[in-house]
């Protein structure tokens, strides 16, 4: 398969349809279907402008074919990366027993007469399941999580002469969804050197929007490079947010139909040195992602030290929604408590051990109260935490 691209969906009536190509000179093609117990999954090839016939031809191959038991040239397929071998041909329907994931390849193991792509529609009509129940209680969690923002209450707790009351320790008007408990952090002691202080001390103490209204606080350093930033946050769990509304549109249509959760929702764009953000994260629970998510944005530094790249960040916990000052409009309300997210960010990176070394740092004129773009209240004990990346 060419790439992500050309999957297709269709027919979404009667379950989901994949086009995809297949070539002789990839080994396998990772349909990037995942496959449920009960599913069934309808495979259709043909051959494409000067490719091999799906069912192989008689011609003569050197050496062993990867399945001998099927012509040259063939289309064949495994349900994991290692699983047996089986001949797919121009049809096969395909009744899954337990949770797989389906490769195709051609049957080849030398040069084929035949140069052009297989062409396949994979048809999968998915098993009855529980999905309206989770949904359902996805959504209610949703909905929990948003009252918890909105009024500082939690809905399932038991009603009382005095109301709802906030989770002990929370701020005012910050509900359940904003408490967590972190662990401490295992933040080293030793100083920074003279040339990285002087760089963190220049740093801007705040994002701005696209209005020039300055916003939420920086209050995170990671040192590394792009690979290793990317790296961190995957094995962390961290999931890159989508840049558009059409991106966001076409990623959650895919992850739909794979059965799987759309975590990616865009983020506004918000501007560090005179520049939107290169990288935004988000952390989420399937459905309250549009309600509640750790989330934060990454910029590159105009900066490095000892020939390393310095990202610069500022991250904030989303936990219910509120009137934008700016517009009147519907907006996330943020935990005022901003520290908080800083440290959940390290904790996530220190759980997936993808942290060297870090510490905290008080830059010359800490931000201790401030009000984000929207006009929401925040406070914070004005440190930066750097991280060096492993």
């Amino acid at each position: 398969m060419r790439g992500q691209d050309d999957l297709t969906p269709a027919n979404v009536s009667s379950g989901f349809t994949y086009n995809l190509t297949v070539s002789p000179t990839e080994a396998w093609v990772d349909t990037r279907i995942d496959l449920l117990p009960g599913d069934v999954l309808q495979i259709n090839a043909v051959a494409g402008k000067g490719g091999c016939s799906p069912n192989g031809a008689k011609t003569s191959q050197n050496g062993t074919l990867p399945l001998n038991s099927a012509l040259p040239g063939a289309l064949i397929g495994k349900l994991s990366g290692n699983g047996a071998l089986f001949f797919v041909g121009s049809e096969k329907d395909l009744k899954i027993e337990r949770q797989e994931h389906l490769y195709l390849g051609v049957n080849a193991s030398g040069p084929l007469p035949c140069t052009g792509d297989i062409l396949i529609k994979l048809q999968l009509t998915s098993a009855p399941t529980q999905a309206t129940v989770t949904a359902k209680s996805k959504l209610a969690a949703a909905a929990q999580t948003w009252l918890s923002g909105q009024f500082g209450i939690d809905p399932a707790a038991p009603a009382t002469s005095q109301g709802a009351s906030a989770a002990p320790g929370a701020s005012p008007g910050v509900g359940a969804a904003a408490t967590r408990n972190i662990e401490a952090l295992k933040a080293a002691n030793a100083p920074f050197d003279t040339e990285l202080c002087k760089k963190l001390d220049g740093l801007p103490g705040r994002v701005n929007d696209q209005f020039n209204n300055l916003g939420d606080m920086v209050n995170l350093v990671i040192v590394g490079s792009e690979q290793q930033v990317q790296s961190a946050f995957e094995a962390a769990g961290w999931q890159l947010a989508d840049k558009s509304v059409e991106e966001a549109v076409i990623n959650a249509v895919r992850v739909t139909y794979q059965k799987k959760d759309y975590l990616q929702m865009p983020m506004s764009t918000l501007y560090l040195f005179n520049r939107p953000q290169d990288l935004g994260y988000e952390h989420a629970e399937a459905y309250s992602v549009v309600a509640s998510r750790h989330h934060f944005r990454l910029w590159k530094a105009p900066f490095t030290w000892n020939g390393q790249l310095v990202w610069v960040g500022a991250g904030t916990h989303d936990i219910g929604f509120e009137k934008d000052q700016r517009n009147g409009k519907v907006t996330h309300k943020i935990d005022p408590a901003v520290d908080g997210e800083r440290d959940y960010i390290s904790e996530t990176l220190q759980r997936a051990g993808k942290i060297s070394r870090m510490n905290y740092y008080q830059p010359p004129n800490p931000i201790h109260q401030a009000k984000n773009a929207t006009g929401a209240s925040y406070h914070s004990d004005g440190r930066l935490l750097v991280i060096f990346l492993q």
